[in-house]
């Protein structure tokens, strides 16, 4: 749990000063940010972080895909989708995309960008259903206050509600174990210079 911001709406300004808020604090080596496409949301990630992969929640994605279809095809659309974000890797992914509807060209390559990381991480990155769930928590505690006198009481009330989920995910039920992230990201950078000197060899 990285912090806790009070905003009067989902805007890219609102979005924005909280993200600049973390990295003031001292946020740095982000790799991914998951999310719906709000437009604010979005354009503020690419504002405050430049090159970071964006992955497009799939569980909404796949809703406004469905949205768009015929009832009678949703089930048979929703199977194949599944098949495309369970892939492999992103290759078979896409070669999956071209059986089924085009309006899956809009929000593709978004949808799959998960399947660039290590295949630990993925289920729990793909969509935003782990924030959902803990958003849910927030409003079922915020319907028995109803009205905050003030912004500190609202604080302090979601705060403590986060201080707990953060200590759980912490520690019982850990929701990433980074060091197979981390050794990934070291073969990674160790192929990256090899292939530089290989280059650099080439090219003498």
């Amino acid at each position: 749990m990285l912090g806790l911001w009070i905003g009067d709406s989902e805007t890219y300004s609102s979005w924005n000063d909280f993200l600049a808020w973390l990295k003031g604090r001292g946020l740095r080596g982000v790799d991914l940010v998951v999310s719906d496409q709000h437009g604010g949301l979005v354009k503020a990630v690419e504002t405050q972080f430049q090159e970071v992969m964006w992955q497009r929640c799939q569980t909404h994605f796949t809703r406004n895909i469905l949205d768009a279809c015929p009832k009678q095809l949703q089930s048979q659309l929703h199977s194949q989708l599944r098949v495309i974000w369970e892939a492999p890797d992103v290759e078979t992914a896409r070669q999956m995309l071209q059986r089924i509807m085009d309006i899956l060209e809009q929000g593709f390559d978004d949808a799959v960008a998960v399947l660039n990381l290590p295949k630990r991480y993925r289920k729990r990155l793909r969509t935003t259903n782990g924030i959902e769930r803990l958003k849910e928590e927030v409003r079922r505690r915020e319907r028995l206050i109803r009205i905050f006198p003030n912004v500190e009481s609202a604080k302090r009330l979601l705060g403590a509600l986060l201080i707990e989920k953060d200590e759980a995910w912490s520690t019982d039920r850990q929701y990433f174990d980074m060091r197979a992230y981390v050794e990934c990201k070291q073969e990674q950078t160790a192929m990256t210079t090899n292939e530089l000197q290989q280059a650099a060899v080439a090219a003498c």
